[in-house]
């Protein structure tokens, strides 16, 4: 650990802000989406520039001390916060400017979905992001980018067209397809690995500001035949729909009648970005054939459906999650999904369900070096929420057991980088297969040879 004196005269030498334990905001600051997560920095770096980041790397790397890098401070795992060592906090980077001529945007590396989405919106266009608004733009980027828009647009990292970074070494390079492409490869699904990313430069789509959304719910009782009906129905929609099923206990909203409050159950939310009339027509077979307990169809604006879920995962919860790629949702996955799901004992965990397909499945395996097969067309999971440790214990029994029983039907052993709660070596090469996690290995090697940035789904450097 670095010497007291050390911090200090990093503390006052530093251009930005520097908090220390026991300082005003200090805890603020080290403050998590997870609760469950508390560590304590020896030193918070609050950057605005470049060069912040830059001075605060060289300490880190100066006095051997871990650095972690808090970007929207989202992260099951915690990654963003370490314990006894220098946060690099990117918060105060959330500046958003868009290009309309060119339907581009440059955002911070501490921009929020919630920032850029209000941005983009404000001229009808938009980049695949989260489906939390108060996720990290960095986090979610890096290590691949699941949404709304996913089938219509990719994945977050699809978009990236190029990035600023700040390496190990003191330098900040830019990465794209003409500038350190080997290092703009590794950004889009490698995650945090290779430096510290001050800014993204997104492709934008047409989107919005209004889309129409369509939520039908069943209850548990229904699991297999909702499962299969569900199942059978995304595959008919068009590639471009959003499309998600969320296992969840239904909230006390004006649309769901009182008798369902916080009943357990599975909603199939639908998202159309055409006409309601559109909207309707793909819908309505819904209705025909598997009549829900209760519906919601509505136009609502795109920043409204980004936000959507905020309330089911509200900032300080205590949360654990694990998560694997399914190539089908067959009838024994189905029977897996529909006996565990109501095992649960917390109201607040849930079971996101992302159908893939669309433009998610566009790109070539090697294209980007995101983590995952491009042909699985499920992602499923398992999220203990809680609003307190003993709860949250249980709930972690229950994640477990869920998944070892779901794993027989998974798509090989790896899942979802930016779902790894628990990363590992041995999880992250079966993520990302060998020969690119070989890949990522040798670039990891060049800007991070000594792994300082190792509080991530850490790419071991090749040696």
């Amino acid at each position: 650990m670095a010497a007291v004196d050390s911090v200090k005269l990093f503390a006052d030498r530093f251009q930005g802000t520097a908090l220390t334990p026991g300082e005003v905001g200090y805890d603020d600051a080290r403050s998590l989406w997870n609760g469950d997560i508390d560590r304590h920095p020896l030193v918070i770096a609050q950057c605005v520039t470049d060069e912040h980041v830059v001075e605060a790397l060289a300490f880190g790397v100066e006095q051997g001390i871990d650095i972690s890098v808090r970007g929207g401070g989202h992260n099951f795992a915690g990654h963003g916060v370490t314990e006894g060592g220098v946060m690099i906090d990117l918060s105060d980077m959330h500046d958003v400017t868009v290009d309309t001529a060119a339907r581009r945007v440059r955002c911070g590396g501490g921009t929020t979905w919630a920032d850029l989405d209000a941005a983009t919106q404000e001229h009808g266009l938009a980049v695949t992001g989260g489906v939390i608004s108060h996720t990290g733009v960095a986090g979610l980027s890096l290590g691949g980018g699941i949404g709304w828009l996913t089938r219509k647009a990719g994945l977050s990292c699809d978009n990236l067209l190029s990035a600023r970074v700040a390496t190990v070494d003191g330098r900040v390079v830019n990465a794209s397809a003409d500038e350190n492409n080997d290092l703009f490869w590794a950004l889009r699904g490698g995650g945090g690995n290779f430096g510290v990313v001050t800014e993204f430069e997104f492709a934008l789509h047409d989107v919005g500001p209004l889309v129409q959304l369509g939520l039908f719910f069943w209850g548990t009782e229904q699991g297999p035949d909702a499962f299969r009906f569900m199942r059978d129905y995304i595959a008919g929609l068009p590639d471009d729909t959003g499309v998600q099923i969320v296992g969840l206990n239904a909230p006390p909203l004006p649309f769901v009648p009182e008798q369902y409050h916080f009943a357990p159950g599975y909603i199939l939310a639908v998202v159309g970005w055409g006409s309601p009339e559109e909207h309707a027509a793909v819908v309505q077979p819904i209705r025909d054939t598997l009549p829900p307990l209760f519906e919601m169809v509505t136009p609502i604006p795109y920043t409204d459906l980004q936000k959507m879920l905020d309330d089911a995962a509200p900032w300080g919860i205590l949360a654990y999650e694990k998560a694997l790629y399914l190539d089908d949702l067959t009838d024994d996955a189905i029977a897996v999904l529909s006996d565990h799901f109501p095992r649960k004992s917390s109201p607040m965990s849930i079971m996101p369900i992302f159908a893939m397909g669309g433009a998610y499945a566009n790109p070539g395996e090697d294209d980007t070096a995101f983590g995952g097969s491009r042909e699985a067309k499920w992602i499923v999971n398992i999220s203990a929420i809680a609003p307190e440790a003993a709860v949250l214990d249980a709930e972690r029994t229950w994640v477990r057991t869920f998944w070892d029983a779901l794993r027989p039907e998974a798509s090989g052993s790896g899942t979802y980088v930016n779902f790894l709660n628990d990363a590992d070596e041995d999880r992250l090469r079966a993520s990302y297969g060998a020969a690119k996690y070989d890949r990522l290995a040798q670039i990891k090697s060049k800007y991070d040879p000594d792994n300082r940035l190792h509080l991530n789904a850490n790419i071991n450097p090749a040696r």
